[in-house]
Protein backbone atom coordinates (compact mmCIF):
# COMPACT_ATOMS: atom_id res chain seq x y z
CA UNK A 1 0.00 0.00 0.00
CA UNK A 2 1.60 3.24 -1.13
CA UNK A 3 1.73 6.10 1.34
CA UNK A 4 2.09 9.79 0.62
CA UNK A 5 3.52 12.09 3.25
CA UNK A 6 3.44 15.86 2.84
CA UNK A 7 5.73 18.34 4.57
CA UNK A 8 6.73 21.97 4.40
CA UNK A 9 3.56 23.74 5.46
CA UNK A 10 3.51 26.54 7.97
CA UNK A 11 2.47 30.07 8.89
CA UNK A 12 3.79 32.81 6.64
CA UNK A 13 2.96 36.39 5.73
CA UNK A 14 1.41 37.53 2.48
CA UNK A 15 4.05 37.74 -0.22
CA UNK A 16 6.23 35.03 1.30
CA UNK A 17 7.14 31.69 -0.25
CA UNK A 18 6.84 28.09 0.86
CA UNK A 19 7.92 24.83 -0.68
CA UNK A 20 5.82 21.76 -0.05
CA UNK A 21 7.21 18.28 -0.48
CA UNK A 22 5.47 14.96 -0.82
CA UNK A 23 7.31 11.67 -0.43
CA UNK A 24 5.83 8.45 -1.74
CA UNK A 25 6.63 4.96 -0.58
CA UNK A 26 6.98 2.15 -3.10
CA UNK A 27 9.00 1.57 -6.22
CA UNK A 28 6.69 2.57 -9.05
CA UNK A 29 6.48 6.30 -8.46
CA UNK A 30 7.32 7.22 -12.04
CA UNK A 31 4.34 5.45 -13.58
CA UNK A 32 1.87 7.81 -11.92
CA UNK A 33 0.90 11.38 -12.47
CA UNK A 34 0.98 13.37 -9.25
CA UNK A 35 -1.05 16.31 -8.09
CA UNK A 36 -1.67 18.85 -5.36
CA UNK A 37 -5.09 19.82 -4.07
CA UNK A 38 -6.14 22.09 -1.23
CA UNK A 39 -9.12 22.48 1.03
CA UNK A 40 -10.03 25.50 3.09
CA UNK A 41 -12.51 25.31 5.98
CA UNK A 42 -16.07 25.10 4.72
CA UNK A 43 -15.00 24.67 1.11
CA UNK A 44 -14.66 21.76 -1.25
CA UNK A 45 -11.30 20.28 -2.09
CA UNK A 46 -9.93 22.07 -5.12
CA UNK A 47 -7.31 21.30 -7.72
CA UNK A 48 -4.05 23.23 -7.47
CA UNK A 49 -1.60 21.59 -9.88
CA UNK A 50 -0.56 18.32 -11.39
CA UNK A 51 2.33 16.88 -13.32
CA UNK A 52 2.75 14.02 -15.75
CA UNK A 53 4.71 10.87 -14.99
CA UNK A 54 8.09 12.16 -16.10
CA UNK A 55 7.44 15.85 -15.55
CA UNK A 56 7.02 16.72 -19.20
CA UNK A 57 3.77 18.58 -18.71
CA UNK A 58 2.07 20.43 -15.90
CA UNK A 59 -1.30 22.03 -15.29
CA UNK A 60 -2.34 24.70 -12.82
CA UNK A 61 -5.49 26.18 -11.43
CA UNK A 62 -6.01 29.70 -12.72
CA UNK A 63 -5.80 31.04 -9.18
CA UNK A 64 -2.19 29.89 -8.75
CA UNK A 65 -0.84 30.08 -12.29
CA UNK A 66 2.32 32.15 -12.41
CA UNK A 67 2.87 31.89 -8.65
CA UNK A 68 3.09 28.15 -7.98
CA UNK A 69 5.34 25.59 -9.62
CA UNK A 70 4.95 21.82 -9.42
CA UNK A 71 7.94 19.57 -10.02
CA UNK A 72 9.02 16.03 -9.28
CA UNK A 73 12.15 13.99 -8.68
CA UNK A 74 11.41 10.39 -9.60
CA UNK A 75 14.76 9.21 -8.24
CA UNK A 76 13.68 10.42 -4.80
CA UNK A 77 9.99 9.51 -5.09
CA UNK A 78 9.12 13.12 -4.39
CA UNK A 79 6.85 15.79 -5.81
CA UNK A 80 7.12 19.44 -4.85
CA UNK A 81 4.99 22.55 -4.88
CA UNK A 82 6.90 25.82 -4.85
CA UNK A 83 4.53 28.56 -3.76
CA UNK A 84 5.55 32.18 -4.27
CA UNK A 85 3.74 35.45 -3.65
CA UNK A 86 1.40 33.76 -1.23
CA UNK A 87 -1.95 35.35 -0.51
CA UNK A 88 -4.30 34.91 2.46
CA UNK A 89 -6.73 33.11 0.14
CA UNK A 90 -4.08 30.42 -0.39
CA UNK A 91 -4.57 29.34 3.23
CA UNK A 92 -5.74 25.72 3.30
CA UNK A 93 -4.72 22.18 3.99
CA UNK A 94 -2.67 21.03 1.01
CA UNK A 95 -2.90 17.42 -0.10
CA UNK A 96 -0.60 15.42 -2.30
CA UNK A 97 -2.34 12.89 -4.54
CA UNK A 98 -1.36 10.06 -6.85
CA UNK A 99 -3.17 9.71 -10.14
CA UNK A 100 -5.03 6.65 -11.30
CA UNK A 101 -2.81 4.33 -13.31
CA UNK A 102 -4.89 5.27 -16.36
CA UNK A 103 -4.39 9.01 -15.87
CA UNK A 104 -1.41 10.50 -17.66
CA UNK A 105 -1.74 13.89 -15.97
CA UNK A 106 -2.03 17.57 -16.93
CA UNK A 107 -5.43 17.16 -18.52
CA UNK A 108 -8.18 16.76 -15.92
CA UNK A 109 -8.54 18.62 -12.64
CA UNK A 110 -10.93 16.34 -10.83
CA UNK A 111 -10.17 14.56 -7.54
CA UNK A 112 -11.73 11.46 -9.10
CA UNK A 113 -8.62 11.09 -11.29
CA UNK A 114 -6.54 10.48 -8.17
CA UNK A 115 -6.77 7.42 -5.98
CA UNK A 116 -4.23 7.88 -3.18
CA UNK A 117 -4.01 10.85 -0.87
CA UNK A 118 -1.72 12.09 1.83
CA UNK A 119 -2.95 13.43 5.15
CA UNK A 120 -2.22 17.01 4.21
CA UNK A 121 -0.10 19.87 5.47
CA UNK A 122 -1.50 23.17 6.73
CA UNK A 123 -0.58 26.40 5.00
CA UNK A 124 -1.66 29.62 6.65
CA UNK A 125 -0.97 33.00 5.08
CA UNK A 126 -1.52 36.06 7.21
CA UNK A 127 -2.29 39.47 5.74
Amino acid sequence: QVQLVESGGGLVQAGDSLRLSCTASGRTFDVYAMGWFRQAPGKEREFVADITRHGGATDYADSVKGRFTISRDNAKNQVYLQMNSLKPEDSAVYYCARGLISYSGASYRRPSQFDTWGRGTQVTVSS
